[in-house]
């Protein structure tokens, strides 16, 4: 019995304890300065023109809590928050039940945030979630309560929320939905809007309907045991035939969204940008966005891929010079996919590994000239191990062949003599010194593109090779000010000097061969195909494994990468790899079609011979084949 009186005098001072701290923060709160709902935390994204492009907080499109559907507020609090009238921020008892539950079930099954709290979150732009950002979030909460109306806190909230493929509140969703203003709203298409900001990927009606429907239903019962309707009036919402427009905002790129996604991801990891910016309003972020090139870009994947296909997309595109992202998509639509994979994923390289082992081994006394006997090999390691690479449709010269042959064809026997020769460490070495982050493992098929990277992280690489040698970090937010244009935020280059500017000089020439109709020999170049379509001069190499297919190209003045797979691993077609070679070729001619194009400089130090360049011997009036290859000043083949 004394157990049970203890407890309960402990219980008891507990919760008057904790009634008071409560009282004494919302009275703390009530003489602090009063933050502007209205305007806090807006996020305005701006292209290279400094053409606004995306509003982050829905602004825009702010519309009284009296000009909403009454089925909209009813529907959102009955589904978000049912107390929200009755709660000072804090729904308790909720909250013990929700820790009830969770510990019952082990796991994580019941939340407890109010509409404020959630309204508070959606205001803030640090991602930060450690304990110091859960008590600002409180203490903000209490903020909100203290100096605004449930009415006005719900206002906000319902012009803020996120309903998905990029739309933030209620005027903007119901627009962009159902082609209408958000008070013709009717109780199924309220209730279907209400559902979407607990999994705005998940319940978007454009993404995934049935789920969607499955949502809906749980707001509308909510709604009815909340006695805001009958159940009769449930049915026929539930049953209601719902059309969806689906209307695309100032720019009409289903893309869009991706580039906007990685500028949000960026932000985060800058250590420049206040935690918190309520003080501030929002912010302005001009970006590296070139509407031109997310449009060619849009439209080349558009052009080339079947639109009943599975088949996914990442695209990105450089300025090589001062590494600036001008396009970007991580998939074919936004709308019914927000897995960025341009950013996201990681997948098999292929043979686009192989310029980074060429460059390696020019830095290291090969030449154009250098051959190797390519015919079907096993390489034996210690322990009995072995390796049998295969070349593409297991086909194979059976003779010595020179690096311009290598390239072109994309021999892999070659390139795995080379890399043993070398030394598996330095193809790893060269990767780190281009800017490539993630860890590489040596083995002998690494020049075969069996690890896997990111896009983004890859490209980082190919654009040291494009910019010269030079490696600079590649970005997407050029500047950020705050509302009162101060400036929080301005990208600075940091430039490195990491590769010889001769060699890759060298490297990048043979690069050309793969689109070369004077390489046709015992094989054909891997970009033949879309020869025809190339004005300007380019180093492209692809690759390709069982389940992705890679085109990079570039030149002083673009960067582009192209990847083509299945989100499930599943085995790609010959068709896909064209689809690759074809949304680069019209993505980078069609970008650069009005602008002044030009190759490298030679360098000084290097020099031009005319070679065989199958075999790498100097070319004579009995050579069928002959190419200008470079060299550096002394290592070109002389004349016997």
């Amino acid at each position: 019995m004394k157990t049970i009186k203890w407890l309960s005098i402990i219980g008891i001072f507990s919760i008057f304890s904790f009634i008071f701290i409560h009282l004494l923060a919302y009275t703390c709160a009530r003489i602090t300065p009063k933050f502007d709902i209205r305007n806090v935390n807006s996020v305005f994204l701006y292209d290279s023109d400094e053409e606004l492009f995306f509003q982050g907080n829905g602004q825009k499109e702010w519309i009284s809590l009296n000009e909403m559907s009454p089925y909209v507020i009813q529907a959102t609090i009955s589904v978000e928050d049912k107390n929200f009238y009755h709660h000072v921020g804090f729904d308790y008892p909720r909250i013990l039940k929700s820790v009830y539950e969770n510990t019952k079930a082990k796991k994580y099954v019941q939340g407890a945030s109010t509409i404020t709290q959630q309204y508070v979150k959606n205001l803030y732009l640090d991602f930060n979630k450690n304990w110091q950002r859960k008590f600002e979030e409180a203490w903000l909460t209490v903020e909100m309560e203290a100096h605004y109306s449930k009415d006005e806190i719900l206002e906000g909230y319902l012009n803020t929320i996120n309903y998905g493929n990029g739309v933030l509140g209620i005027e903007n969703a119901s627009k962009y939905y159902f082609d209408k203003s958000a008070s013709d709203l009717n109780l199924a298409e309220a209730s279907m809007l209400a559902g979407i900001p607990k999994s705005p990927n998940n319940y978007s009606p454009l993404n995934d309907e049935l789920e969607a429907k499955k949502r809906q239903y749980i707001v509308l019962t909510c709604m009815t045991g909340n006695k805001y309707i009958t159940e009769k009036e449930m049915n026929e919402a539930f049953s209601k035939e719902l059309i969806y427009i689906g209307k695309k905002e100032k720019y009409n790129l289903s893309t869009l969204m991706y580039y906007q996604d990685a500028v949000m991801r960026e932000l985060k990891n800058l250590n420049y940008v206040p935690q918190s910016l309520l003080e501030t309003g929002g912010i302005k972020i001009y970006t590296n966005l070139d509407i031109k090139a997310q449009t060619v870009l849009e439209n080349a994947m558009n052009n080339n891929l079947k639109d009943n296909s599975d088949l996914q997309v990442a695209v990105v595109v450089v300025e090589p010079t001062t590494g600036k992202i001008l396009a970007l998509t991580g998939g074919r639509d936004f709308q019914k996919s927000q897995y960025n994979r341009a950013i996201q994923s990681k997948r098999q390289v292929g043979s686009t590994m192989k310029p980074f082992l060429y460059y390696a081994a020019l830095e290291n006394g090969f030449t154009a000239s250098s051959t190797f006997l390519s015919e079907p090999t096993v390489f034996t390691f210690a322990e009995g191990k072995t390796y049998a690479p295969q070349n593409y449709a297991k086909l194979y010269p059976n003779k010595p062949i020179a690096m311009p042959a290598a390239l072109s064809y994309s021999d892999n026997i070659y390139a795995v003599k080379t890399h043993l020769f070398l030394g598996e460490d330095l193809l790893v070495e060269t990767m780190k010194r281009v800017g490539v982050k993630e860890k590489l493992e040596p083995h002998p098929s690494l020049p075969l593109g069996t690890e896997e990277l990111n896009i983004l992280d890859f490209l980082q690489g190919f654009n040291t090779l494009a910019n010269e040698g030079v490696k600079t970090e590649l970005y997407f937010i050029d500047k950020i000010l705050d509302m009162e244009g101060n400036v929080i935020y301005e990208h600075h280059n940091n430039e490195d000097t990491v590769l010889n500017k001769n060699i890759t000089y060298i490297l990048n020439d043979l690069l050309t061969t793969s689109y070369d109709y004077n390489m046709i020999d015992y094989s054909t170049p891997t970009c033949l195909t879309i020869n025809r379509k190339i004005v300007n001069k380019w180093a492209i190499k692809t690759g390709s494994t069982d389940t992705d297919t890679w085109t990079i190209g570039y030149n002083k003045h673009l960067l582009v990468g192209v990847w083509l797979g299945y989100d499930d691993n599943q085995k790609i077609e010959v068709a896909d790899n064209k689809s690759s070679k074809n949304i680069w070729v019209e993505t980078a001619e069609a970008y650069v079609n009005d602008k002044e194009i030009s190759w490298y400089q030679m360098p000084e130090n290097v020099v031009g011979a005319l070679i065989n360049p199958i075999d790498g011997t100097l070319a004579n009036g009995k050579s069928n084949k002959k190419r200008i290859s470079y060299y550096v000043r002394g290592s070109e083949p002389l004349a016997k």
